[in-house]
């Protein structure tokens, strides 16, 4: 009678990399022939582990080097701890635990959380990296998400019909230094949707259905100019981050050049400790030119390739594209094509990055963002903003955004001339920007109309500067109307229900004369008159 072993089999499908467009990775997917052994393995922790080590043995016949996912049911792992025949099937592949993925997925109804939690933390003390699979179509609760505090976080494609809901996921997985990617991704909408939210990886049929043999050639749809919105202080590192080809420290010359002939994308290779921290790094042309002279392979390949090698360049895996770009500038000039290692916080390898990977992304994202400047005052446009509101929406920040404009400003186009106009918008946007400080925003969306978004503390300086300030165009005195309008947690779901409630507020602040301000808050009736005519009365219709 044939075992159920022989009618399950496995198909791989690529994690992409949507900043990069490489493969990150590779899921492993049982494929049953027969019967619903699935179904089996959701109440049976014992065959579900069996299945892990069989996909892990099926990828291991494949000989594929990207690291791996593996599925994994929460009560599974909460229930059999350490994995046993996962871990010996790891180990029996020649795998490094850091190479491989465990994606826990639900159900969570009825696991016991603490035992899961202690499961966790064994696993991943012993290397292996943890995907909280199934978010957002699944059931688990989100206080448990942040315990488990996984590697990766994957949401559902159908949750893209619900963009905050997944901006918010961002930024939890920034708060917990974990990865977000979509599954089932089958449209270009849909890869454009998730790259918009945030999304650094996704996988779907839109780059490969799962196949029976591991590719790493894959589709990835050419996304529209400025629609990734990087973080404010620049791109994670993890948005760039490749596979690592890795040998132990002991290897020897021939092993590396084995490796590198056998897989011509391999611009490295990464020697590491037995713990997976990275000690020395061999760069692809420099060894092969040293094993290619008259006498280098009979010199070199038997001893050990760390010779050949260089200490490597590491940056921690919350670094910043731009301090990459640092860790390269401040090395010797010959090795500037060297990939650079990303390490998490015990050291250990999770990747590498390549220099042009970062240089290409960096001098794009400054094309698009030098297109999207004003040209009058080289301030960012309405878009830079916006999209800084929704990010602090879905933070659950309270902010303070204010559109400012000058008053009468046609009659002064008429009455002192096109170039005395721009010189005044040009003087205001100068001193918008002298007087932004900390994480406040200014904008230039033409003509005379400023945005402004500032934390509600800081505006009040900011505004009296710009508000106090003597303008005038032409010989003429010039005043200018500010109109504010407070958002706090939950009192608006996105930018354009902001703007909803700013834009009869800067009606508020045009009918009053001289320079004034007008302060509401969303959701709430009526405003402060806090500067202008009417500033005695507290509060207006």
């Amino acid at each position: 009678m044939p075992s159920w072993t022989d009618t399950v089999r496995f198909a791989f499908q690529p994690v992409v990399n949507l900043t990069t467009g490489g493969v990150a990775a590779l899921e492993i997917l049982a494929r049953p022939e027969s019967g619903d052994i699935l179904a089996q393995a959701r109440r049976d922790p014992e065959l579900d582990g069996r299945l892990a080590a069989l996909a892990m043995r099926a990828a291991a016949r494949r000989e594929t080097m990207l690291p791996l996912h593996v599925n994994v049911f929460a009560g599974t792992l909460a229930d059999l701890g350490r994995l046993a025949a996962l871990r010996d099937a790891v180990r029996e592949a020649g795998r490094l635990p850091w190479e491989v993925t465990i994606d826990i997925g639900p159900p969570y109804t009825h696991v016991p959380h603490q035992a899961l939690l202690e499961a966790v933390s064994t696993v991943r003390s012993e290397g292996f990296r943890i995907c909280a699979d199934g978010v957002g179509d699944g059931d688990v609760p989100l206080r448990l998400l942040t315990d488990l505090a996984p590697e990766l976080v994957k949401l559902d494609a159908s949750l893209l019909t619900r963009p905050a809901a997944v901006r918010a996921m961002r930024t939890l997985c920034e708060q917990l230094g974990a990865l977000l990617s979509v599954e089932g991704v089958e449209t270009e909408l849909q890869c454009a949707a998730a790259v918009s939210a945030g999304a650094q990886l996704a996988q779907g049929e839109l780059f490969a259905p799962p196949a029976r043999l591991p590719v790493a050639d894959v589709y990835v749809p050419a996304l529209s100019p400025g629609v990734a919105a990087a973080p404010r202080s620049g791109p994670s590192v993890r948005q760039f981050v490749r596979p690592a080809a890795l040998l132990p420290a002991t290897a020897s010359a021939g092993q590396v050049r084995a490796l590198l002939t056998g897989s011509p994308d391999v611009s490295g290779v990464l020697l590491v400790d037995p713990s997976g921290i990275p000690v020395r790094s061999v760069h692809r042309s420099r060894f092969l030119l040293s094993m290619s002279g008259p006498y280098g392979h009979a010199l070199y390949a038997d001893r050990p390739a760390a010779k050949l090698g260089d200490p490597p360049r590491t940056v921690g895996a919350d670094a910043t594209a731009w301090e990459v770009l640092d860790v390269v500038a401040d090395g010797e000039r010959d090795r500037t094509s060297d990939d650079v290692a990303v390490v998490d916080h015990y050291g250990r390898c999770v990747g590498v990055v390549r220099l042009a990977d970062l240089v290409r992304a960096l001098s794009e994202s400054r094309v698009e963002e030098a297109a999207g400047l004003n040209p009058l005052t080289r301030l960012p446009g309405s878009d830079a903003i916006t999209g800084e509101v929704d990010r602090r929406i879905a933070d659950g920040s309270t902010f303070a955004l204010s559109w400012l404009d000058v008053d009468h400003f046609k009659q002064v186009n008429d009455g002192a001339g096109f170039a005395a106009g721009d010189e005044l918008i040009r003087a205001v946007g100068r001193t918008l920007q002298h007087a932004a400080s900390g994480t406040t925003r200014v904008g230039h969306i033409g003509g005379d109309d400023f945005l402004v978004l500032a934390d509600p503390e800081t505006l009040g300086p900011l505004a009296g500067t710009v508000l106090d300030a003597p303008w005038s165009a032409g010989g003429r005195p010039v005043t200018l109307s500010l109109a504010t309008v407070l958002c706090t947690p939950g009192s608006v779901t996105d930018h354009r229900q902001a703007a909803a409630c700013l834009a009869p507020l800067k009606q508020a602040a045009k009918a009053l004369s001289g320079a004034s301000w007008v302060l509401g808050r969303a959701g709430l009736p009526g405003h402060e008159v806090l500067r202008g005519a009417g500033a005695e009365r507290a509060q207006a219709g």
